[in-house]
């Protein structure tokens, strides 16, 4: 077992801390444990949280719960919810600057569920520090964060898990096997749900909570003033439905749909070549929100106009109708949907009988830990995670811009059209760039 240092130490030296934002990686190898390279099979992992909000808190205490693993510290921009979270989970330290929390050699991997504009940096530089990483969905803010994650993971061996849950749960594993195992039949077609890109904002000023920093919030993204509509994930509206800060649901609830369809499809490493934008509709002129108001107006707006996608094998993905966690996949030998947790099919006897195999649920975060002490690649492996949040990127951009775009997804950009490619990335604001790798 690891041997752990003061928690008085600790908390006396962290609790005035506060964020400063440059983003320069610090090169750290990760600590020698066991065979020098990951914890042997009497250790413990060390385990931190970075960015513990309603999403973070829950992930990082999962992790501390787990029997491999031993909670460390966390960071979090607001200290009160940093204080609170490190205190709950018997933590030694609490951070508001996240490069404390991977300068610590006791610390083996992180869990991060921040706001999607800080994914990307803080991912990175923790690979870069050797630190495994347990990342939410969506992983990423663009497409070439994503590609930049992946060199990061394998150029340290970093075990680096998306948070794609559904990915362990056994009625969608065992329903994804089935398709790709060729269970349907030739696939004819599959039916995603219509999810709405983001939308801007205008919040007005509000004062900014004791002990939270605001700038560092901001992050990569100009600062703007504080709103509890914006902090909050998902309010009235909330960042989540903020282009500078997200994908919208696109990203929110996308990332778990495009997922499941990729797995059952055998796609996973791979990605559409056609972004097909339907005709009438024109290009999306997203609404500004200047007050408080539910996300209803704005995602009745940026829900159009309707999109596909196809892969090089001809089958075409088209955003309808089908549930927000998985899809709808229509095959020669019949119907299955797949669900959060939940398979059907047409004839109802084809789920029955796929249910019945022989799997059980592992819990994500388990997974994590355990490929972390065998050196296995993860359920939700980078590659795979950041490949899913990409096909909502490629549609945002279609819709943004309006019109049907190619895709090259072995080289990753769009095939002819120099605008499209020019929204891979996003310029961040200076002293937030992410690093080289």
């Amino acid at each position: 077992m690891r041997k752990r240092e003061s928690r008085r130490g600790f908390l006396k030296e962290s609790a005035v801390l506060i964020a400063t934002g440059v983003s320069a990686p610090i090169l750290i190898s990760r600590n020698a444990l066991a065979d020098g390279d990951r914890p042997g099979a009497n250790e413990r992992i060390g385990v931190a949280g970075i960015g513990v909000g309603r999403r973070g808190s829950e992930i990082f205490a999962e992790a501390a719960r787990n029997p491999k693993a031993q909670a460390i510290c966390v960071a979090d921009v607001w200290a009160p919810r940093a204080e609170q979270v490190a205190k709950k989970n018997e933590c030694d330290a609490w951070y508001q600057d996240y490069r404390r929390v991977l300068e610590r050699k006791d610390v083996d991997a992180i869990t991060t569920a921040t706001p999607e504009h800080w994914r990307g940096l803080i991912c990175i530089n923790a690979c870069l520090a050797g630190k495994h990483v347990y990342g939410e969905k969506p992983i990423t803010l663009t497409i070439n964060e994503g590609k930049l994650m992946e060199k990061a993971a394998r150029r340290n061996n970093v075990v680096f898990q998306t948070g794609s849950q559904q990915r362990s749960q056994r009625e969608n594993y065992l329903g994804c096997e089935f398709i790709r195992n060729g269970g349907l039949g030739e696939i004819k077609s599959v039916i995603a749900a219509n999810y709405e890109s983001p939308w801007l904002c205008d919040l007005p000023a509000q004062p900014i909570p004791e002990g939270l920093d605001w700038e560092t919030w901001c992050g990569p993204t100009p600062v703007v003033p504080y709103n509890i509509d914006l902090f909050t994930p998902r309010a009235n509206p909330g960042w989540l439905s903020f282009r500078p800060y997200s994908g919208g649901e696109m990203t929110g609830w996308g990332t778990h749909g495009f997922d499941q369809i990729q797995c059952a499809l055998g796609m996973d490493l791979t990605g559409p070549t056609e972004i097909i934008v339907e005709e009438g509709d024109g290009k999306l002129v997203p609404p500004v929100y200047s007050k408080a108001e539910p996300a209803a107006r704005g995602n009745e707006i940026c829900s159009k106009p309707r999109l596909s996608y196809r892969y090089a094998n001809g089958i075409t993905v088209k955003l309808d109708n089908a549930n927000r966690g998985g899809g709808i996949f229509i095959g020669e030998k019949g119907k299955m949907e797949i669900f959060r947790g939940r398979l059907t099919s047409n004839p109802k006897e084809m789920a029955e009988e796929v249910l019945k195999g022989d799997r059980q649920n592992q819990g994500h975060v388990d997974n994590w830990l355990s490929c972390i002490l065998t050196g296995e690649r993860p359920i939700s492996d980078i590659a795979i995670g950041r490949r899913s949040a990409a096909i909502c990127h490629l549609l945002n951009i279609a819709r943004y811009l309006g019109r049907s775009l190619k895709w090259d997804p072995d080289k990753e950009v769009f095939i002819g059209d120099e605008e499209a490619n020019s929204m891979l990335s996003r310029e961040p604001r200076k002293g937030y760039e992410l690093p080289e790798v």
